[in-house]
């Protein structure tokens, strides 16, 4: 949840900066405003619903906008990214900070804290169908996923940062509608993480079921928390990786695997097992290793800050501070009207 109030924040606000006439300084259009204009006009609304299915239509609005987005970033790798310089070592496949990489993906794919929310509001709920669903899901958004990274990382290579449109300029019309597309798939996606972190609630504190007072109550608490968090943080890349490392890796790899591994009456030979076997220590050393680096080497955040590539002037680029970015590249010059 506070996860998406800072792209909320971001995405949203630097579309409305762009509209004609408004002051970008303006504390109406700024991303403290937009999360709490947000939260209060959407996410709180959406929130309060009490069954789940009823954000059927909103997740198909959801997914189409995310199709749309996925059109706009192949779109400029074509058009944006013979511009961008390539960053040394670039085709390296692997570095020390990758683990930080698999906290976030993981973070991408977990999807196991709504799955009782998810498989109870189906018309007629059976394993089977629940599991062509979920594997269905699984593929598409891994496909996805995939399209994003590879598209995003060949237009800015070493420049990506944690929030792929923090790479665009704002200059780029075309993005600035992605944007949009992006934040409010966002705000459409933000209430089904409420739906959870409430039934945990009610079910740990209130036996599972909540007046209609305190299913309010406790809807605006959960929400106001969240947003009071993502108005102090602005950097989502940290945010991101803290929540792979301590909440991704031990609902996907720990928690399922050691579950298996204590209830299964199956041999210990069984290929489950030696998945379940194989993926726990794996868990624990991305949970552990993932949480240091985390800490001790947090990621460059260039929130709000236009990229040197954005600006039309020609110039060089000579031993940029970190030794990763050291390159020698005459940058062509960038004509605005590219961007349009």
């Amino acid at each position: 949840m506070i996860s998406y109030n800072i792209i909320a924040g971001d995405t949203l606000s630097k579309v409305f900066q762009r509209i004609p006439g408004v002051d970008p300084e303006n504390l109406f259009v700024g991303r403290h405003f937009i999360i709490v204009l947000s939260t209060v006009t959407f996410t709180l609304p959406l929130s309060l619903y009490r069954d789940i299915g009823k954000l059927g239509k909103i997740s198909f609005i959801s997914t189409v906008l995310t199709a749309l987005i996925l059109g706009i970033v192949i779109t400029r790798v074509v058009s944006l990214g013979p511009y961008i310089p390539k960053t040394e070592d670039a085709w390296v496949f692997a570095k020390p900070n990758a683990i930080q990489a698999v906290g976030v993906m993981s973070f991408a794919f977990i999807c196991h804290h709504n799955s009782f929310l998810v498989y109870s509001s189906l018309e007629e709920p059976t394993v089977a169908k629940w599991s062509r669903i979920i594997h269905i899901s699984i593929v598409v958004s891994m496909f996805i996923c995939v399209l994003f990274a590879t598209c995003g990382y060949l237009t800015f290579t070493g420049f990506t940062q944690g929030d792929l449109f923090e790479n665009y300029c704002r200059s780029d019309d075309l993005v600035t509608f992605g944007r949009f597309c992006y934040g409010v798939t966002v705000l459409l996606t933000y209430p089904m993480e409420c739906f959870v972190t409430r039934e945990v609630i009610a079910n740990v504190f209130f036996g599972g079921n909540l007046s209609s007072v305190f299913h309010v109550v406790i809807t605006v608490v959960i929400i106001t928390i969240a947003t009071l968090v993502s108005l102090l943080i602005d950097c989502l890349g940290i945010v991101l990786e803290l929540n792979g490392v301590l909440c991704a890796a031990p609902l996907i790899f720990i928690i399922p695997s050691a579950c298996y591994l204590k209830l299964s009456e199956e041999p210990r030979t069984h290929t489950d097992k030696i998945l379940s076997c194989v993926m726990l220590p794996m868990g624990a050393v991305v949970m552990v290793f993932g949480f240091v680096m985390a800490i001790t080497n947090p990621q460059d955040c260039t929130h709000g800050q236009e990229m040197f590539y954005c600006f039309p002037d020609n110039f060089s680029l000579t031993n940029i501070s970190d030794s990763h970015f050291q390159l020698t590249t005459q940058l062509p010059t960038l004509n605005i009207s590219i961007f349009q």
